[in-house]
């Protein structure tokens, strides 16, 4: 696929968490990572305003465990509370992501060098991310690599197929969207042996509004030139 990367993320603990979940201040994870999650792991690796990052599949490597932890969460009052968090244990996935541009962004359109962009990603991919990696929540490291999607065993190679449910799919922001609106995205995913293949955010039928929100502008005073941003990586 045109601008693709392929890469693993691994780690500890993740706590993809399940919003239901958060009403009594207790955190339970999904078991498998959402659009969004993913899609904040590759920006973390390279990302502009003028792209888009577009999550294409994930792939579950080892079996979905569950681990629970009394937490000590800061209070915004003040001082601490007591909570149960339920994170996934030992996870590894692997991602094939690309970007696109982001049209919705006129005043980026002079930053649209498409090879440029895609030789960053890929050269920012093999130094482990450009930004620290986590899974779901900030306690949560992750570490990427650069992988061939599909190679390895994965433990559930041979299960046809495990319906997930409902799910938070991602959010519609309004630089992506051009709508003033912050968005969420539901949807049903199914793992079929061990792959979930995502669809595109506009495809998603299950969408609520947040609340209203205007797009940060970026113009040449506050974004560097992809150009010096080539030069700067060529140097190492």
């Amino acid at each position: 696929m045109r601008n693709a990367i392929e890469f693993v993320v691994y780690g500890d603990y993740a706590l993809f968490t399940d919003p239901l979940t958060k009403l009594g201040g207790e955190k339970m994870s999904y078991s498998v990572p959402t659009y969004q999650a993913l899609k904040g792991i590759v920006e973390s690796i390279y990302w502009k305003p003028s792209l888009i990052m577009v999550v294409d599949a994930v792939r579950v490597m080892k079996s979905i465990r569950m681990e629970s932890k009394g937490i000590r969460p800061i209070e915004y009052g003040g001082g601490n509370t007591l909570a149960n968090y339920t994170y996934l244990r030992d996870v590894c996935y692997q991602v094939r992501a690309h970007f696109e541009f982001n049209l919705n962004r006129p005043d980026m359109a002079y930053d649209r060098n498409e090879n440029k962009h895609h030789n960053i990603l890929k050269r920012s991919l093999n130094a482990g991310g450009r930004r620290d990696i986590f899974l779901g929540t900030r306690e949560c490291q992750g570490y990427v690599e650069p992988c061939e999607f599909g190679e390895g065993v994965g433990f559930y190679d041979s299960y046809p197929e495990i319906p997930l449910g409902c799910m938070v799919h991602g959010f519609n922001y309004p630089d992506e969207t051009g709508r003033n609106k912050l968005e969420v995205r539901l949807w049903n995913p199914v793992m079929k042996k061990g792959v979930i293949e995502f669809i595109r955010p506009e495809q998603c039928t299950l969408v609520r509004t947040i609340r209203d929100m205007e797009p940060k502008r970026f113009d040449e005073m506050n974004v560097e030139s992809v150009d010096e941003l080539l030069a700067e990586l060529e140097t190492f």
